[in-house]
């Protein structure tokens, strides 16, 4: 295909809507053919345009919709609208390069997600899974201060960076959605009861998502979440996921231990914390921590047994959408971090390997 050049600016909205509406698609999927890296979209020999009296819906064919934004509205309110989901306003935002929708300039709406797997030609996107354990004033390995972690967060909601919750991963590992380009999760292990204190208010500041990884025996202790705090949780944005029953190491037998008392132990770490989860907070297990992030195929099998195909370690890095959803990469954050070690490990890119 030879494009000719197509002017950068938007297509001005005149009265023959009919008209502008062929313009604005013929345009926007030019530059589709000329610059996405995907393969090629396939359009229906027949496209159908919305008569003039009809309102912002200029033209509609199997892949993309072109609407001129009424007064009021915006990427989120049209991605609700035409996309079922506020937060694909992304989407639209970049295949159109605009920052925000503006009255009566035609945008075009792709209809699925045209590069799932964030692919570029020098580089392929990564999700970065940041993992916590507990907060306090003083710092240490585990325990990150509230003013430390309130400063990451904010970095986060200051640069760019997308929070999302651990169920869209899975959706982008499957190759069925796409994410904004800086993505991040944010997890916390164990269930220390500061995440209720401290880091449950700083997460709805910003307005945040998080999975909280319990192992369940853990839970009755002093410093521990309780059932309402986390039932208190799960109504906003936090979901809770097993982290095994005891926390302890799976990997490793017991002294004397025969082979089939490790595999009734093992089974026991697994099902027990993922039925007590829920049961008592109605929460289905999309995911599991392994304690000190270790794992084998025992572990694995009993994961699948339970329909659990996602689970995350301690390595740290970024995970591309080839990442094994079993063994997906999580980086520690130690309360020693400053402001430069945690933007360190906000991985969002891998360089595209060359021959």
């Amino acid at each position: 295909m030879q494009p000719r050049p197509t002017p950068r600016r938007p297509l001005p909205f005149r009265a023959d809507l009919a008209r502008a509406g062929a313009a604005a698609l013929a345009a926007l999927l030019v530059a589709a053919c000329a610059e996405a890296p995907q393969k090629p979209v396939e359009r229906p020999e027949v496209i159908t345009f919305a008569p003039a009296e009809s309102g912002p819906l200029l033209a509609r064919d199997a892949a993309f919709v072109v609407v001129v934004p009424a007064a009021g509205e915006d990427l989120g309110s049209l991605a609700e609208r035409y996309l079922g989901d506020r937060s694909r306003r992304f989407e639209i935002a970049e295949f159109n390069r605009v920052n925000e929708a503006r009255a009566g300039r035609p945008l075009a709406i792709p209809l699925a997600p045209l590069n799932p797997g964030g692919i570029e030609p020098s580089a392929v996107q990564a999700v970065p899974i940041l993992c916590y354990h507990r907060f306090g004033p003083r710092p240490n390995t585990t325990t990150v201060t509230p003013q430390a972690f309130d400063a990451q967060m904010r970095y986060l909601a200051q640069n760019g960076y997308t929070v999302i919750p651990m169920a869209k991963l899975a959706s982008f590992l499957e190759g069925r959605t796409a994410l904004p380009k800086k993505s991040v999760v944010v997890t916390i292990d164990d269930g220390y009861r500061s995440t209720y204190d401290i880091a449950w208010p700083i997460l709805k500041k910003y307005g945040f998502p998080a999975t909280v990884y319990l192992y369940t025996d853990f839970v009755g202790a002093p410093d521990a979440l309780t059932w309402a705090q986390m039932k208190e949780m799960t109504a906003g944005a936090v979901d809770i996921q097993p982290h095994s029953k005891t926390h302890s190491n799976l990997t490793l037998r017991l002294p004397g231990e025969t082979e089939a008392r490790y595999r009734d132990r093992i089974r026991t770490e697994v099902d027990a914390a993922i039925d007590v989860i829920g049961h008592r907070l109605g929460e289905k297990t999309l995911s599991y921590a392994f304690p000190y992030g270790d794992v084998n195929d025992t572990v694995v099998d009993f994961l699948k047994a339970k329909d659990v195909r996602m689970g995350v370690t301690v390595t740290p890095g970024g995970n591309p959408y080839y990442a094994p959803p079993i063994m997906l990469r999580r980086s520690m954050i130690f309360g020693g971090d400053d402001l430069d070690a945690f933007k360190g490990k906000l991985v969002t890119a891998l360089p595209v390997p060359r021959p």
